[in-house]
């Protein structure tokens, strides 16, 4: 069966390509670092992680301190025997590409495109060779809409007009965003997302005889959407998709959507569904049947092919993140040891600190919640200086933290909640105050074992194993705190020239079963 998420935890914006018998997928990161994980499957059911497309700091300068910046909606193509990556870091460099003759890599040095305004870009090669570039318009100059316009990747620049190709499907539509072409019985058809990333998230189309169009849209739009199922249906703000076709000739669709987990929170944010996808007459129905995305599909018809389990424990594992564009001397990672230092005290409440980009990376080593009940705990050496401990982080202001000092009267662990008051906007941080509540502080070892778990919103704070407090987690959604990004559990240090160790890392999750 295909079970959803198909990648559980923060895997939003996912891009598929199929090459032979293989498939390979990638998705957003934001300002975690390395960036655009890379995918691979055989049968669309089991996926390996083979790499990042983004793993060395010249290719990706981020700014941790704008959280939901970085980069937006990749999208990952092949021809002529060279794989494709072109995206957006909204932090810098605009939109670009890198290209692999193997997807596990190396990638190349960025290719930034000339004359390519907006985000979520996209390439479709045409029958004669021609490669082709497809983005949303500069909102702020420009109707919402997407455009289209060849590019000459010899010059890495558009040459020609940049045609309007479509604003939508509703009139005035929020949000024309994520276009990928696609060509088909002799039509080019131009599917995008529309509405925002949240309750009226759907899938649009539109097709045209010539690939600058006019475009013309589908009159059975949307394609796919949840927003007509209610705020308490469990699978939610479902969009941002991409299409690939089997060697047989069926097609899926590979698509962001949010589980919510008691009530209308989405601690792990966006991350990314399969549906089966029916495209015999002239549009793709999407979920045949239902029209909405299920937890359970019957698989193609593939040779069923399992990768080996990866050890997710493992420091060095490639599930592993950064916030920020690290320093080399950020952290050193063994397979269950753990250096890590921190250049600047980011856990303070008051400010965010100013640093200089991309040496700025705060002292935070972590993996994406991937399970609504889970458990996750690590051994630390307490810091000669500073704060060293164990995070669930939404965002640097919406987070559940164990941190460990040492002080005067010897070493002091507390658990720590910290939340921005009012729906903030992730642009503008600074305008909104912030509460940080000790929820428990006391005595500990200089070697201590701390951790969090959670069952839905309840969530338990630990020290050698034992409960010290308790917090309703419901905060740590994207849609309270604000952004464009999932949870994470992780090390952390704060506090300038800060280092601690970590040892022994553990996480198990379970969900509750569907369908």
């Amino acid at each position: 069966m295909l079970h959803n998420p198909l990648l559980p935890g923060f895997y939003p914006d996912p891009s598929i390509c199929r090459v032979g018998g293989d498939f390979y997928m990638v998705t957003s990161t934001f300002s975690y670092f390395p960036g655009v994980p890379v995918f691979h499957s055989r049968d669309l059911v089991h996926w390996e992680q083979l790499g990042h497309c983004l793993d060395r700091p010249e290719q990706l300068p981020l700014d941790w301190r704008y959280m939901s910046g970085g980069v937006y909606a990749p999208t990952i193509r092949h021809h002529d025997g060279l794989f494709y990556m072109v995206t957006t870091n909204v932090s810098g460099m605009g939109n670009f590409y890198v290209t692999a003759e193997d997807p596990a890599g190396p990638w190349s040095e960025p290719h930034v495109i000339r004359g390519a305004e907006g985000i979520d870009p996209s390439f479709f090669w045409d029958e004669d060779g021609r490669c082709y570039m497809t983005a949303t318009t500069d909102w702020a100059e420009h109707d919402p809409g997407v455009w289209v316009a060849g590019i000459d990747l010899a010059r890495d620049c558009i040459v020609g007009e940049r045609v309007l190709a479509w604003k939508g499907a509703m009139v005035n539509a929020w949000s024309p965003e994520a276009p990928h072409i696609y060509r088909k019985d002799g039509w080019y058809y131009l599917l995008i997302a529309e509405g925002g990333t949240e309750d009226y998230h759907a899938v649009t189309i539109a097709r045209s005889r010539s690939l600058l169009g006019p475009y013309e849209g589908y009159p059975g739009n949307p394609i796919l959407t949840h927003r007509h199922l209610g705020l308490d249906y469990p699978i939610c703000n479902v969009g941002h998709a991409d299409l690939v076709q089997l060697e047989d000739g069926a097609w899926y669709m590979v698509a962001l959507a949010s589980r919510l987990i008691g009530g209308y929170h989405k601690n792990m944010g966006r991350e990314t569904f399969i549906a089966p996808v029916d495209w015999s007459g002239e549009w793709p129905v999407v979920s045949p049947g239902t029209g909405r995305v299920e937890w359970l599909y019957p698989a193609p018809a593939l040779p069923q092919r399992p990768f080996p389990p990866v050890d997710q424990d493992d420091f060095t594992a490639l599930c592993w993140n950064t916030l920020g564009t690290p320093a080399p001397e950020t952290f050193v990672a063994r397979r269950h040891a753990l250096t890590l230092r921190s250049p600047l005290d980011w856990l303070v409440p008051d400010d965010l600190p100013r640093m200089p980009v991309p040496n700025g990376c705060p002292g935070f080593y972590g993996r994406r919640q991937q399970h609504s009940a889970f458990a996750a705990e690590v051994t630390l050496t307490a810091p000669e200086s500073g704060e060293a401990g164990f995070m669930l982080l939404q965002n640097g202001f919406n987070h559940l933290r164990v941190g460990v000092t040492r002080t005067a009267q010897g070493v002091v662990a507390r658990a720590v909640r910290s939340e921005k008051c009012g729906k903030p906007d992730y642009l503008n941080p600074r305008e909104y105050p912030r509460h940080v509540d000790v929820l428990w502080e006391g005595a500990a070892e200089a070697e201590v074992r701390v951790g969090i778990a959670a069952c839905g919103q309840a969530h338990r704070l630990l020290v050698n194993g034992a409960e010290v407090a308790l917090a309703d987690g419901s905060f740590l959604g994207s849609e309270t705190a604000g952004g464009f990004i999932g949870a994470y559990v992780g090390c952390y240090v704060s506090g300038a020239g800060a280092e601690a160790t970590f040892r022994d890392f553990r996480y198990t999750g379970e969900e509750e079963a569907h369908g």
